[in-house]
């Protein structure tokens, strides 16, 4: 007898077998990624009957209560950051207290700091903010000796200190370049990045020409400037702007008593560029305004330009011949709205509804 020869599966039932398969796999995971798209849409964190938390930190503050025991207090309404903002707000806080943790700055050594390094001369006048700026971030939580931990590295070369010292605009600028110029030399950190994780700090024009003769500098590294405008080369991603403030104010800030700001707008300075030029032109004999082409004298009366602060409703801050100005500030402490930078709009028009003074006549600034 012979023995039976085995069935033999035809390719094409294979092929459908193999088929079947593949069609069973994919219905399977549209069903489970289905399933997982319903669940997500039911899940309580986003669900239509539980509004969605708008906290990412609960502040704590510390109380004393009647026994002389500290206890602690959540203060609501304070430190609220909507939802919306992020796409997920508690990742968001949680990578923001490791920031907190590990974020670590290191300030080079190097340089005398009875030269042009290391620190300001004094935290008053028209520098009072980078004074500030090196004494606030020497005190900062943040500051490490060890510079392999650092996540960024403060360059502390002093503008102010070289304007002190009568130093030239020229020479300047060679003693920016050999300070950096030695720094890179001497350390590895700036070419990790080519100094993208470095930053500076600048006030007035003389940090801006200061700095011209190293253009790497500028291009890659973050600087800080004071009030600083697009023709300098501020360059928005990665620059940051430190508002400049003159200490100490000469007279208390101001309060919030407009029957007693009977000027609509205010300004006083030199005509020492285009736009001041147009504004004195336009606008000097203006009855709704206070516009004086040149500084008010000090004979006149005493801290008179600082009076007007008071008086006035808008006070205009434009550009002048250098990249700095503390007027800004000035009308913030003295209780005016500033009005920056490029192009100004007034008009007569009593439709328009920004600021209506006795005569129907409004003051608006357009940023550009």
């Amino acid at each position: 007898m012979s023995a039976a020869k085995p069935t033999q599966t035809p390719p094409t039932a294979a092929i459908c077998t193999l088929q079947g398969s593949l069609l069973t796999l994919a219905i399977v995971t549209l069903l489970s990624f289905t399933c997982l798209s319903i669940k997500s849409l039911n899940s309580p964190s986003i669900s239509s009957s539980t509004p969605p938390s708008t906290t990412l930190f609960a502040p704590q503050v510390r109380v004393v209560d009647k026994d002389g025991i500290n206890q602690a207090e959540r203060v609501e309404g304070e430190d609220e950051v909507s939802s919306d903002v992020f796409h997920s707000p508690e990742v968001f806080r949680l990578n923001y207290a490791e920031m907190e943790r590990k974020f670590k700055v290191y300030i080079y050594r190097d340089g005398d700091p009875k030269t042009y390094y290391q620190t300001p001369r004094k935290l008053t006048g028209k520098y009072a903010s980078e004074g500030y700026f090196f004494q606030n971030i020497r005190e900062s939580r943040f500051i490490t000796d060890d510079p392999d931990k650092a996540d960024l590295f403060f360059i502390p070369i002093s503008c102010h200190k070289m304007r002190g010292l009568a130093t030239s605009y020229e020479n300047m600028t060679v003693i920016v370049k050999e300070y950096v110029e030695s720094l890179i030399a001497k350390y590895p950190y700036w070419n990790r990045t080519l100094g993208a994780d470095h930053f500076f700090v600048v006030c007035q024009d003389v940090g801006v020409r200061a700095t011209e003769g190293l253009p790497f500098l500028v291009k890659n590294s973050i600087r800080v400037a004071c009030s600083p405008s697009y023709d300098v080369g501020f360059i928005p991603h990665k620059d940051v702007a430190l508002p400049q403030v003159l200490q100490p104010f000469a007279l208390p800030r101001g309060g919030n008593d407009v029957e007693n700001r009977t000027i609509l707008g205010y300004w006083a300075g030199s005509r020492n560029s285009k736009i001041r030029v147009i504004l004195a032109r336009e606008w000097m004999n203006d009855t709704e305004l206070y516009v004086k082409d040149s500084r008010i004298s000090r004979a006149t009366g005493e801290l008179v330009y600082q009076k007007k602060f008071y008086r006035s409703k808008f006070c205009i801050c434009p550009g002048g011949s250098q990249v700095n100005s503390a007027r800004i500030a000035d009308s913030i402490h003295y209780g005016c709205i500033p009005g920056s930078n490029l192009a100004f709009q007034y008009s007569c028009d009593s439709r328009v509804t920004l600021f209506e003074s006795n005569g129907g006549c409004t003051l608006s600034f357009t940023y550009s």
